[in-house]
């Protein structure tokens, strides 16, 4: 192994080395200096940098915090809009419904008062003609006057031209509406067939004049100044042909050249005056004679003594009253017609000839017989004693009372009781095919009609004197006018109102049976 000698230095190395390891040394701490000033201004910067983030985040988070208050309070915003829209909405719901209820219920009232609306919409079309008049009410009396003064001068001038000491007639008034009575000029002429007037008026001429004569007292109207009454004959045609056939005014009105309002007066005028003038001679209680005759006929027909009448109520259709309509309501008909009824019932006692001899109108329709019979002026008459040794024999929808006498209606019959009930049938036959003839012969009674739940009553009263003076003078009934009668008998909730009562009837039975008179169809 070598080695190699060391070196030894001079004063001026040395010197020189010397002074390079200073300077080196002075670089070095100066290095080293600016080296940990830059480390501080570094770690200054890195802390401004870092509170800057720090107050970055600090910001973020309050900006977030701001934000999430704004979504939160717009949510609640939201939602109270919601709420408000909502109760707006159930609030219009609300209206609407009260609306529709509000309309719904004034249609159903204007259905109800179509029908009522009908019988003066064509008496407003006449009453048009003459609006002019109404509307001048006031100046009428002189507009008369001085048409009355007019005419009266042209007579006389008319008179003095002509050289006739008397005037042709008073003209009529220019507002009276030309109408063809050509019909009823037909009708009334004396060579008019005898069968078509049948037809027409469902009676003879001679009844027809009869009934005319009858009235002229009552229905005769003077002549005016400014035209001629209406004549007695056709006042009576106009009436009795409305009630025949059940046209409408307007048809009445095309028949006879009357206006609408005209033949609605007439027919209500006419048929009060059947009420009060041929009802007292025509439909009357029977005095004793003719009860006596009455129980006969009724007691050799079905073999029950004292039977003074059969009894039968009838129900007429009415349109629907603006008042008490539940009163009216006719349950048994609306079942079987499938449709709304109402009615007006009609109680009526019919002799062996099937003419009436009592009558109780307008009551309504849906009271049931029983009822009609207790607020009936027969129900009076019996109470005050009138009806003493007189049966009035009833249906099924009848109590039985001292004076009454109806059918046995429980099950399980007797052989007793079904001769019994086979006779009482006889009998209440009578009266039914009595009212069957009276609906059949005046064909208003068959349906709804015109007339005010008001007047209907002297309508009904007149259509039952004339079936009475048609039936007395044997005025036959065409077979295409029979009339299919239905009414239903509803057994009353007390169909017994007489011990003495039952024991009569039972006794009737008996001797019915074992005397003979009972007949065998029951068998």
């Amino acid at each position: 192994m070598e080695i190699s000698p060391f070196p030894f230095l001079n004063q001026e190395e040395i010197s020189h080395l010397y002074s390079s390891l200073f300077q080196d040394m002075d670089n070095n701490s100066l290095t080293s200096n600016d080296n940990i000033n830059a480390n501080l201004k570094r770690r200054r910067k890195d802390g401004e940098d870092d509170e800057d983030k720090l107050g970055g985040l600090r910001k973020a988070k309050s900006n977030n915090n701001s934000l999430m208050s704004d979504i939160l309070t717009s949510l609640i915003l939201l939602d109270e809009e919601e709420k408000q829209e909502h109760q707006q909405w159930v609030i219009e719901s609300q209206h609407d419904k009260a609306t529709f209820d509000w309309n719904h219920k004034r249609k159903l009232e204007a259905m109800n008062d179509y029908h009522s609306h009908l019988q003066t919409h064509f008496s407003d079309l006449d009453e048009m003609d003459g609006s002019g008049t109404k509307r001048h009410g006031r100046c009428a009396s002189l507009t008369a006057a001085a048409v009355a003064v007019a005419v009266t001068e042209t007579a006389q001038a008319s008179s003095e031209q002509s050289g006739s000491g008397g005037g042709s007639g008073h003209q009529r008034r220019l507002w009276v509406k030309d109408r063809s009575k050509d019909w009823w000029e037909k009708c009334n002429h004396p060579d008019f067939p005898e069968e078509e007037f049948r037809k027409a008026f469902r009676m003879s001429k001679a009844t027809f004049d009869m009934i005319c004569v009858e009235l002229n007292s009552v229905v005769t109207k003077k002549n005016t100044m400014l035209r001629d009454a209406i004549p007695v004959r056709q006042r009576v045609a106009v009436c009795i042909w409305r009630l025949a056939t059940g046209e409408p005014l307007r048809l009445v009105s095309k028949r006879f050249g009357l206006g609408i309002s005209t033949c609605h007066k007439l027919v209500l005028e006419v048929c009060s005056a059947i009420r009060n003038v041929l009802m007292p001679k025509f439909l009357q209680w029977p005095n004793e004679d003719k009860l006596k005759m009455i129980k006969g006929e009724f007691e050799s027909m079905s073999g029950i003594p004292n039977v003074g009448g059969s009894m039968y109520t009838t129900h007429v259709p009415i349109i629907a009253p603006k008042i008490n309509v539940a009163a009216y309501y006719n349950k048994r008909h609306t079942e079987r017609n499938q449709k709304t009824s109402y009615s007006m019932t009609v109680q009526g006692v019919v002799s062996p000839k099937g003419v009436f001899t009592d009558v109780c109108i307008g009551y309504p329709g849906s009271m049931p017989d029983d009822r009609v019979l207790e607020e009936s002026a027969l129900f009076k008459r019996a109470n005050r004693g009138a009806l003493k040794n007189v049966w009035i024999v009833g249906n099924s929808g009848h109590p039985l009372m001292d004076w009454v006498l109806v059918p046995y209606t429980h099950q399980n019959l007797t052989w007793t009781q079904h001769a019994f009930n086979e006779k009482i049938g006889e009998i209440q036959r009578v009266s039914k095919e009595a009212f069957a003839r009276l609906k059949g012969r005046w064909s208003c009674l068959q349906k709804r009609t015109e007339v005010k739940l008001q007047d209907l009553p002297v309508v009904l009263g007149a259509c039952c004197v004339l079936h009475n003076i048609c039936e007395m003078r044997n005025e036959e009934m065409r077979p295409e006018l029979k009339f299919d009668l239905f009414d239903d008998d509803m057994i009353p909730e007390n169909s017994f109102r007489s011990a003495g009562a039952i024991q009569a009837r039972d006794h009737i039975a008996h001797n019915l049976l074992h005397h003979g008179l009972a007949g065998t169809s029951f068998l």
